[in-house]
């Protein structure tokens, strides 16, 4: 499989289900910004961190590519003539959106009282994991302004703001593994 096909030379590019976009769409961003989680989820999963993290990470991984798949496909080509779905991908389900739940759990459980916002930084792991955060927030506002357009499967919707609460928490609960200090935002008085 070649990986240039020089179709999108002139500035578009196809959606599942072969409408062609502009590279800027809103569509192209919301997937494109997904992707760019996914590599710093990778760069996050490259840590020295707890096994069991590096599980998760992978898993959440996966279910990337599927909302990467979900945002890439043009909703009125979704489904074939015949009804059926033209991708078999599996969809995020309640499941998917559980299983960051219950590790937030957790992983609270173990942490003390949150009393103040919290500053990124301590350590350069516990970084990595406020980048990804915030990348998701940016991948969840690209979505949200895409559902406002067109529809977009609540569950993927969900699943990012989810997953950016659960990179909020893994960031302290990395801070706490790592001992490292989890800077309190003071506000200046003037």
């Amino acid at each position: 499989m070649k990986i240039y096909t020089k179709t999108g030379d002139k500035g578009t590019t196809a959606l599942f289900g072969g409408t062609r976009v502009p590279k800027h769409h809103i569509r192209i961003e919301s997937y494109g910004t997904v992707d760019e989680l996914n590599a710093h989820i990778g760069l996050l999963k490259d840590q020295k961190i707890d096994q069991h993290y590096k599980d998760v990470l992978s898993h959440i991984q996966d279910r990337l590519f599927t909302v990467g798949a979900v945002l890439a496909t043009d909703p009125e080509k979704a489904i074939l003539k015949s009804g059926k779905e033209r991708l078999n991908i599996p969809k995020i389900s309640d499941e998917n959106i559980t299983r960051l739940e219950k590790e937030m759990d957790q992983m609270n459980d173990s942490l003390p009282p949150m009393t103040n916002f919290i500053l990124p930084g301590g350590h350069q792991t516990v970084s990595f994991c406020h980048i990804a955060r915030c990348v998701c927030r940016r991948a969840e506002r690209l979505a949200t302004a895409l559902n406002d357009l067109e529809p977009v499967e609540p569950n993927t919707l969900m699943y990012l703001n989810r997953l950016s609460d659960y990179l909020f928490v893994l960031a302290r609960k990395l801070s706490s593994d790592l001992e490292a200090d989890e800077i309190k935002w003071l506000p200046e008085k003037y």
